[in-house]
């Protein structure tokens, strides 16, 4: 069952929904979903002379993006072909019996802006700002500011609560996330068993500010400006 506005209302009254900052209630509580804004924190993947990136090497990994902050009264301008990490400037905590799906606004779909690659999911018990996959698929630059509403989490009820839901339990490593998170999958089981023959836990989350104004944009990469968290 996918939670209505009054059932969204609900949950957060009670507290074991929770969103915050939630700035305009009457603004961001839609129909079926609750829109969040974006942060102030980017990474950006660098344009780098790397054959390629080996997913279970965090310093090769970490040697690819950089982290940009966009300062108040700035914008981000995602330029055609573009890929950066961003964030959430809403913290969610999602409850067991709940999962969030992380989604675009159409508005910025129709130009042609993207929020998510894969990642379209807050699981059951995820606690911290949630990631988002930007990317611009059109052909123009498109500015972005931190704290316009980037996104939306609708929420669906689960036949049951989840037994062992997302968190430090099963050693997930996104819990907590502050900012955009780059990709920690070389603690998957899979690469840790390569290096030590030891089992882990690591779970894969999908999840996770500044007013408006007028400064100079920061934008992508190779020439333009940047920064993140």
């Amino acid at each position: 069952m996918i939670l209505s506005d009054a059932d969204i209302l609900a949950r957060l009254g009670e507290g074991d929904l929770v969103i915050e900052p939630l700035a305009d209630v009457d603004t961001q509580v839609q129909p079926a979903s609750v829109d969040l804004r974006l942060g102030s924190e980017f990474l950006e993947f660098r344009r780098t002379n790397i054959a390629c990136i080996h997913p279970d090497d965090a310093g090769e990994v970490d040697e690819y993006v950089r982290e940009t902050h966009v300062p108040e009264g700035g914008d981000f301008v995602l330029h055609p072909g573009d890929f950066v990490l961003g964030t959430t400037r809403e913290r969610v905590e999602i409850p067991p019996d709940l999962v969030a799906h992380v989604e675009g606004r159409s508005s910025l779909g129709r130009l042609a802006i993207v929020v998510h690659a894969t990642a379209g999911l807050a699981d059951p018990g995820y606690h911290g700002q949630i990631t988002l996959e930007l990317s611009n698929l059109g052909n123009a630059p498109v500015s972005l500011t931190p704290g316009m509403r980037i996104s939306q989490l609708t929420f669906t009820e689960l036949s049951s609560p989840a037994q062992r839901p997302y968190g430090a339990e099963r050693g997930s490593k996104y819990q907590n996330q502050d900012g955009p998170q780059a990709s920690l999958i070389g603690d998957d089981p899979e690469f840790a068993d390569e290096e030590t023959g030891e089992e882990t836990h690591d779970e894969d989350a999908s999840e996770e500010t500044h007013d408006e104004g007028a400064h100079e944009p920061a934008v992508g990469d190779a020439g333009r400006g940047g920064e993140s968290s």
